[in-house]
């Protein structure tokens, strides 16, 4: 199990809304806002996150911009960066000549043909698909 990395991307939406300060005295009271509150922007701007993770902590994650798409090629290019990681935070793995176990699911960009060919060639990381 301490080999286990799994990993997932999440759009996240955010609203970078500016909030108003004010400032009062002691016994003033703050200008009343607007008692109803409005619901939250479904169309504001979003990012995607693509995180890795194992039993002990974090290990890479990403963000990306909301017209930026997962693909083959950037998924391969994240897998490449997530084995530098691994490197840097987990050199008992290469060590010990464990290979790290990649659970993530078979989602388009998860099984292209590019994947597949780096993750034959790569020497850390075998693959499990969920």
């Amino acid at each position: 199990m301490h080999r286990i990395v799994t990993g997932d991307e999440k759009w996240i939406f955010y609203d970078n809304s500016k909030k108003k300060k004010y400032y009062a005295k002691p016994g003033q009271s703050l200008p009343s806002t607007s008692t109803s509150t409005s619901r939250p922007n479904i169309h504001s701007s979003k990012i995607m996150l693509c995180i890795w993770w194992d039993q002990k902590d974090l290990v890479y994650y990403e963000l990306l911009k909301s017209g930026d798409s997962i693909t083959g090629d950037w998924y391969q290019l994240q897998l490449i960066r997530l084995s530098r990681a691994l490197r840097e935070k987990r050199p008992e793995y290469e060590q010990s000549y464990d290979k790290v176990i990649l659970f993530h699911d078979n989602a388009r960009p998860h099984i292209a043909k590019v994947v597949k060919k780096y993750l034959e060639t790569e020497i850390m990381i075998e693959i499990l698909l969920g």
